[in-house]
């Protein structure tokens, strides 16, 4: 059955009402969060692991790809109305966009932003659905020696993708890998580091920790900083529809920042930040009205904005096919996959089928449905950036502590008539990790990457020595093992010299516009 069938089949699944609202609720959701500040897509996802945890894998993870879209789209309004980028990936946009929004251009910039999220969004995900095939027929050759390299690889791209420092990156991993060693060892049967806690022979809870880190540790976070300063958000004025001129100067931005966005976002250690400074660095070059850029040059909406989204579904190339995240969403989507028993990589293509393809058709209409949601509703996503701070975080905290009793709320601490449930212990716990972790600029995702691949690197090793009758030589004996190291290497080097070739581009363009 070829890509054609597949996807047509996937988009058959997609369109079952079911899905189609989980898609909805997804976008909607994601463009929420997208447009308020501080709160992502994998603090969303993270918080909804636990309320799905008994729902329908399928429309479960429909819903999760929706939000990790609709994220994307929505962090273009907070940057150019409030000139408050939600991440890093959103700087870029903030830089033309805000100044477009001062001119009363504001509909313009958030016009050549959706749309030009749309079409990134619409080319990668075809290109997700035909390069997936080719990456899981390679993989299907992999041995236990194999595996353990790739999950090697993986957790060096976690230690140089997130955060500035990889060794800040290093030690967020191994937290990770620490509480990875926690439970009974599945080949000997031994308990490790469980300290007599019965609740801690099955491990840690992969959910648990990541609604701690996520929502309980920028909670914490956020209360915690007194020099919050309320921003101004610029109104819309005049029209959201774009010019004739406008359109000529964005369309072929939108197709170079999905040219660029979409690879990138499929290294290894690549990222949206990675593309959009690149495609504005890419924007400058081409522009016939170079004046214009650092005043509020459509173009450098457009294109930063195309390479953003099209990175996404590039990350999910690796997501899907390898079991490799590459982003913090990605990373909690990971989990997810694990929360309904499933396990992304080679097999899931083989083994769930239906699932996937469903889940990259929905892909598709998720497009189509946030290009109806931004354009005609930008009124309400601006609303929402009035939303007071105190009722937003106090919310999350309640929704965190009822999903977790809803998913593990089995109570089994207390002394005499006073019982608390031991997650919420954990919840709790980690949530205090979570914000030391942020308040000294450790990075988050590796934590839980290493939650998640921890023991199935240890697994793999093992099995690979037992092959070997414990000869270490069998691990560097592969010519895929030895490619994936080689790999791995440059997972450490090429992101650090894209970052400062980009935005030092960007940076020195920017102090000459000023000069």
């Amino acid at each position: 059955m070829n890509t054609f069938e597949l996807l047509g089949q996937g988009l058959i699944a997609a369109l079952q009402w079911q899905n189609l609202i989980y898609a909805l609720i997804g976008v909607t959701l994601g463009t929420a969060v997208g447009v308020l500040p501080g709160i992502g897509p994998a603090l969303t996802v993270a918080l909804l692991l636990p309320v799905t945890y008994k729902l329908d894998p399928a429309g479960s993870l429909i819903m999760f790809a929706g939000i990790y879209y609709g994220g994307m789209y929505g962090g273009s309004t907070t940057s150019i109305l409030l000139n408050t980028p939600g991440e890093s990936a959103s700087i870029v946009t903030a830089l033309e966009g805000n100044k477009m929004a001062r001119k009363g251009r504001g509909g313009p910039a958030l016009a050549t932003a959706a749309i030009g999220s749309f079409v990134a969004g619409l080319i990668a995900t075809l290109g997700l659905a035909f390069i997936a095939p080719f990456v899981v027929r390679f993989a299907l050759s992999f041995g236990p020696a194999d595996y353990f390299a790739l999950m090697v690889l993986a957790f060096v791209t976690v230690s140089a993708a997130f955060g500035d420092s990889a060794l800040r990156g290093l030690t967020a991993l191994f937290i990770g890998l620490g509480l990875g060693l926690i439970g009974i060892d599945l080949q000997s049967g031994q308990t490790r580091l469980a300290f007599g806690v019965m609740d801690l022979l099955d491990g840690i809870e992969v959910t648990t920790l990541a609604v701690a880190l996520f929502a309980i540790g920028e909670t914490l976070k956020t209360a915690s900083d007194r020099e919050q300063v309320a921003a101004k958000v610029m109104a819309v004025k005049g029209s959201v529809w774009m010019t004739l001129g406008d359109w000529k100067r964005s369309w072929a931005a939108w197709l170079r920042g999905t040219a660029i966005g979409f690879p990138i976002g499929a290294m290894p250690a690549g990222g949206a930040d990675v593309a959009s400074f690149l495609s504005y660095s890419a924007e400058k070059s081409f522009t016939k009205h170079p004046e214009e850029f650092g005043n509020g040059a459509i173009e450098g909406v457009a294109g930063p904005e195309a390479a953003n989204n099209a990175s996404a579904a590039g990350t999910l190339v690796p997501l899907l096919t390898l079991g490799l995240p590459t982003t913090a969403t990605a990373a909690i989507m990971l989990a997810g996959f694990q929360q309904f028993g499933l396990q992304p990589g080679p097999l899931l293509f083989a083994n769930n089928a239906p699932l996937v393809w469903a889940l990259i058709a929905s892909l598709l209409v998720a497009n189509f449905m946030l290009l109806v949601l931004n354009l005609p509703l930008i009124g309400l996503w601006v609303k929402l950036l009035t939303v007071p701070k105190p009722w937003l975080y106090a919310g999350i905290l309640v929704f965190a502590t009822l999903g977790t009793l809803g998913a593990n709320g089995a109570m089994s601490m207390g002394i005499g008539p006073v019982r608390i449930s031991f997650e919420l212990v954990l919840l709790l716990l980690f949530g205090i990790l979570g914000y030391f972790l942020r308040r000294f600029s450790y990075p988050i995702a590796p934590v839980v990457v290493g939650l998640i691949l921890g023991p199935m690197a240890e697994q793999q090793l093992r099995r690979a020595l037992a092959i070997s009758q414990g000869d270490p030589a069998i691990l560097v004996n592969s010519p895929i093992s030895m490619v994936l190291y080689v790999v791995a290497l440059i997972a450490v080097g090429l992101p650090l010299i894209l970052r400062l070739r980009g935005k030092g581009k960007v940076l020195g363009q920017l102090a000459s516009d000023e000069d």
